[in-house]
């Protein structure tokens, strides 16, 4: 499991000027089944992303694609952790430490 923080490199303007297709993206990645939850930080300084994959490199892959990526107005931050615990409807993602 992976949590994605963005930050916005750009003023807002720029970042909302590549909002729709950053949508567009995240609806992709929902319906594939790697995003499980995201959402705007506050204060508006970016965003965070739980996702699930294969490996780290594969993560990275998808949010090289990120369309705030490609227009140069985010960077992104991946933290892999090892979900030991979960709410119910997630219990299919948890792991064993170690």
């Amino acid at each position: 499991m992976f949590v994605l923080e963005l930050t916005y490199t750009a003023p807002l303007d720029a970042v909302d000027a590549a909002l729709e297709a950053h949508v567009a993206w995240l609806d992709q990645q929902y319906e594939k089944g790697v995003f499980l939850a995201s959402g705007v930080k506050n204060p508006r300084d970016g965003g965070v992303i739980v996702a699930v994959a294969e490996d780290r490199a594969r993560i990275e892959e998808i949010a090289a694609g990120d369309p705030f990526v490609t227009a140069g107005v985010c960077a992104y931050r991946i933290t892999e952790f090892t979900a030991t615990k979960t709410a119910p409807e997630l219990e299919r993602y948890r792991e064993t430490a170690g």
